[in-house]
């Protein structure tokens, strides 16, 4: 922090004053994240933690300015954004068990919730993280180094182009095990650019809020027409004495 300063000499020279002026703009945010060193990261996140402490610094140190979360997110990063993006691995685990490729695809990874969290704590799983804005992409792929993810790629691209590309015998893109993503789209307009993406018998995990039911009801003959099965919504716990999140999940036929 620097400081200026500047004297004013009055027109009666026995009176002067002295007015410091402080520059602040480079002074460093001192907020900090209501779950930071709670036992509740450990017991959640297990391993995977120290990649997503590095997570989290980031995002507090550049998150707010590089447009990736909210002003009002930044003390509680853990639980809106990484606890909440952890909420979707158990699913994606039960739904790869059986699978000898356990490929993941995150659409319209953003900031890289769900994907990056669950790519942190699912190292035996390869995720393919798919946003079409350039600047997004480049954050994914600084997150992608910093954190040491050996079991991520990043492909920009919108979901329609990556359905093209999969549909492509030549492409060398394949369906995947399981797709993801988190607050994209309603219902009627997400099942179009997940489903295609899926293997037959694959599963759509989405993070959602509480109108989930209501879109599933509202986008269930479009669901069905895309080869879609049990659409359903799940409670998802985020951590001990944390309002828990919403999961949607269909099968694919």
């Amino acid at each position: 922090m620097s400081e200026h300063v500047s004297h004013e000499t009055h027109s009666d020279d026995s009176l002067s004053s002295v007015v410091k002026v402080v520059d602040v703009s480079h002074e460093t945010s001192t907020t900090v994240d209501s779950l930071d060193g709670s036992p509740i990261l450990r017991q959640v996140l297990g391993p995977a933690l120290p990649a997503l402490e590095m997570f989290h610094m980031k995002l507090m140190r550049e998150g707010e300015p590089r447009g990736i979360i909210g002003p009002r997110d930044v003390g509680i990063i853990w639980e809106r954004h990484i606890l909440n993006s952890a909420a979707v691995v158990p699913f994606i685990r039960e739904a790869t068990h059986r699978e000898r490729y356990k490929t993941v695809a995150d659409i319209g990874s953003g900031g890289g919730f769900p994907g990056l969290v669950a790519a942190a704590c699912l190292p035996d799983h390869q995720f393919t993280l798919i946003e079409p804005m350039e600047r997004r992409v480049e954050w994914l792929n600084e997150c992608v180094a910093e954190m040491g993810l050996t079991n991520v790629s990043v492909l920009r691209a919108r979901a329609e182009e990556a359905i093209a590309q999969i549909r492509r015998r030549d492409s060398g893109m394949h369906s995947f095990a399981v797709v993801t993503c988190r607050a994209v789209a309603p219902m009627t307009k997400l099942t179009g650019l997940t489903l295609p993406l899926l293997k037959s018998q694959g599963r759509f995990v989405a993070l959602k809020g509480r109108s989930a039911q209501a879109e599933i009801d509202k986008a269930s003959k479009i669901i069905a027409k895309a080869g879609g099965l049990r659409p359903r919504v799940v409670e998802a716990p985020v951590g001990p004495d944390l309002e828990p999140t919403h999961v949607v999940l269909i099968d694919r036929r």
